[in-house]
């Protein structure tokens, strides 16, 4: 647990909606577009964030496509670190490490610049949502095979009940997951 207080969590909460059965009938899609929305929410979101990435040490942040990009990008600013993207195959330019991964019907591929990383980095991972922990399992792999260390990977909200937090833990390596909000 991260030392955002209560009162910044039931901020954060607050603004999140729930949309039923969108994009499919009987899943309840958590939007986060209020709290985006929301300049003392996003700038609350954003301080927590930029605060878990320098206590862990990290020298870089990775974001992952697509809303992460939305939260990383602003808490690098924050905490005065490097913004590194990991997009979905074929997104960017020039030579590129990927990475495949399980969907629940299928695979995805994601990758990242290589050369955006080094051996002295280390990348906390940024993203809005831990669900299944597929995304981010590729991610950490991406990093290592890039050179980088782990710092580990935090996130606005998990989604306890899909379990993707024990999913992770090999992939982890004894990197710390923070989650603002579990629901």
């Amino acid at each position: 647990m991260t030392s955002t207080t209560e009162s910044t969590r039931e901020l954060l909460l607050s603004r999140i909606r729930d949309v039923a059965d969108y994009p499919k009938p009987g899943v309840m899609f958590k939007d986060i577009t209020p709290l985006l929305a929301d300049p003392v929410a996003f700038t609350a979101l954003t301080d927590a964030l930029a605060e878990l990435c320098l206590r862990h040490g990290a020298t870089k942040i990775v974001g992952l496509e697509a809303r992460g990009f939305i939260l990383a990008a602003p808490v690098a600013v924050r905490a005065g670190l490097g913004f590194v993207p990991v997009r979905k195959a074929g997104k960017l330019p020039g030579a590129t490490l990927s990475q495949a991964y399980e969907l629940e019907y299928g695979t995805a591929e994601v990758e990242i610049h290589a050369e955006d990383l080094s051996a002295d980095d280390r990348i906390m991972v940024i993203d809005d949502v831990l669900a299944t922990g597929g995304t981010a399992g590729a991610s950490l792999e991406l990093i290592r095979r890039a050179g980088a260390q782990v710092a580990g990977v935090a996130v606005l909200m998990e989604l306890g009940f899909l379990d993707g937090r024990d999913r992770l833990k090999e992939s982890l390596r004894g990197a710390p997951l923070e989650a603002l909000i579990t629901v």
